[in-house]
């Protein structure tokens, strides 16, 4: 409050400069941790990519650095949580929820491919993901780090492209079965889009392009 004869106390703008340097100095801390989970991103998908150039009885093999790689992402989203879980999720959550994202992408492809389990083919569901990362998901009583449904469904949209240029490269190597795995597959992850009521822009957008994996691509139309 002023002073009662209208002069200002310069206390208030040190304490708004305070706001500042603390919002300044924790922005630079997500930054720095993000930072490094784009690195271990990069080195993730460079594993995970493997699934496209090598056969199937070598993939086993080609991948198994993928799981301790995802576990560098995991530990670095855990590594943010702890920081961000002190402040309000929503007035930050923009600067991470891409990274978010592409961990839980690079989790649930690893998966796919059976670098977890035994089989190819299995679908983490959020809540899966969520024990993964030892992290809370949906949460919308109290201000902490959490995975959104939005951040799972477009890791989703994400996978199935990769899958859909998989489906095409596993051809090119000799693998005609993997194509109507992954048919089967897009197309039940597809039924279960349409059952969806997208709020989400970008997400419906996304979404909408599913059927051109289902419908559209050159292996769906050749190998079933």
């Amino acid at each position: 409050m002023a002073g009662v004869h209208g002069m200002i106390d310069p206390a208030i703008f040190k304490q708004l400069q305070a706001n500042i340097d603390d919002d300044s100095q924790l922005r630079e801390e997500v930054r720095n941790i993000l930072q490094k989970r784009e690195r271990q991103g990069r080195m993730t998908q460079s594993i995970l990519s493997r699934a496209h150039s090598v056969p199937a009885a070598e993939l086993k093999e080609a991948l198994s650095p993928a799981r301790s790689s995802i576990h560098e992402q995991i530990q670095t989203i855990q590594e943010l949580s702890a920081v961000v879980s002190k402040y309000p999720y929503y007035k930050y959550n923009h600067m991470w929820t891409r990274h978010t994202q592409e961990t839980i992408r690079a989790l649930i492809f690893g998966v796919w491919l059976g670098v977890y389990y035994p089989d190819q083919g299995t679908l983490l569901t959020i809540k899966d993901v969520g024990s993964f990362m030892n992290v809370p998901v949906e949460v919308k009583d109290r201000d902490v780090f959490h995975i959104t449904t939005e951040e799972y469904l477009l890791a989703l949209t994400d996978l199935i492209e990769e899958l859909a240029r998989l489906a095409v490269n596993s051809v090119t190597l000799g693998d005609y079965q993997k194509p109507l795995q992954i048919s089967k597959f897009v197309k039940d992850l597809h039924a279960g889009f349409q059952i969806l009521n997208l709020k989400n822009d970008i997400l419906r957008r996304k979404s909408d392009g599913i059927k051109y994996s289902v419908c559209g691509a050159p292996w769906t139309m050749k190998w079933e």
